[in-house]
């Protein structure tokens, strides 16, 4: 087919040995949070280790152009403060507690330091689509240099894993995929765009649109696919069925 020609051509499979280490673990969505313990805290990532699973996180440049590690791109629903994140300095974002727990907000660099390779790290990396990618990604690759433990990024924006391909190639690059609201025909041709552009060395695709036909073929060829998020036991036996890892969260770890 015309598709899976292009495919090889312009986002071609990665070595074997370059992504074999992402099969096969269970990745804990923004650490293994609950009660008393934030997503993308230093204690969530600490008790994900404790249970030997492997960690999801999401990572944003703050106002002083370092990688730090939250979700939203307001402080309101995860904090007691107010405002974006980006107009506040990684010093600044250090001292904010999340809600619930003594935690503050990590950076990108302290998050690493505490997992020292022990398991393997996915980084989700936010971005604007109205903004260039370019000092983000670079925020993110600065920390990366010199880490030798197993590490990938990834992230909805083509861009994002365009640019890895080609100022950092060694690093593992995925791009996160979703059907959501987008199910039509220019939908299905858009992903495809994205991923050409993307060239991505694995797919991180929404559990609701597994199984399907864009990440079965890019299984079938070698790109490994992760799906998120897992959170119950249906969930997890449709990850094993069709992807190669789960990223779960609750009753999806069990």
């Amino acid at each position: 087919m015309l598709f899976a020609a292009i495919d090889r051509w312009q986002a071609p499979a990665p070595p074997r040995a370059k992504v074999a280490w992402m099969a096969g673990r269970t990745y804990a969505h923004r650490g293994l949070h609950g009660h008393g313990v934030p997503e993308n805290s230093r204690a969530a990532f600490a008790a994900a280790m404790a249970q030997g699973l492997g960690i999801e996180c999401d990572v944003q440049r703050s106002g002083d152009g370092q990688a730090v590690v939250f979700h939203d791109w307001d402080l309101e629903r995860l904090t007691g403060q107010s405002g974006p994140v980006g107009e506040r300095s990684a010093a600044q974002l250090g001292q904010v507690v999340l809600s619930g727990s003594e935690e503050t907000i990590p950076t990108l660099a302290q998050t690493l330091a505490l997992v020292r390779g022990q398991v393997p790290v996915l980084i989700e990396v936010k971005s604007r689509r109205d903004r260039k990618v370019n000092a983000l990604c670079l925020a993110v690759r600065r920390v990366l240099e010199g880490y030798r433990g197993h590490h990938a990024v990834m992230s909805f924006d083509p861009r994002v894993s365009r640019w890895f391909a080609v100022h950092s190639p060694h690093t593992v690059r995925g791009l996160v995929v979703t059907e959501e609201n987008a199910r039509t025909l220019s939908g299905r041709l858009r992903r495809r765009l994205a991923l050409w552009h993307a060239r991505p060395d694995f797919l991180a695709c929404d559990i609701r649109d597994l199984p399907g036909a864009l990440p079965a073929a890019q299984r079938q060829r070698g790109l490994p696919v992760l799906t998120w998020t897992v959170r119950n036991a249906e969930l997890r036996e449709r990850a094993a069925l069709h992807a190669d890892a789960p990223i779960a969260e609750g009753a999806g770890l069990e």
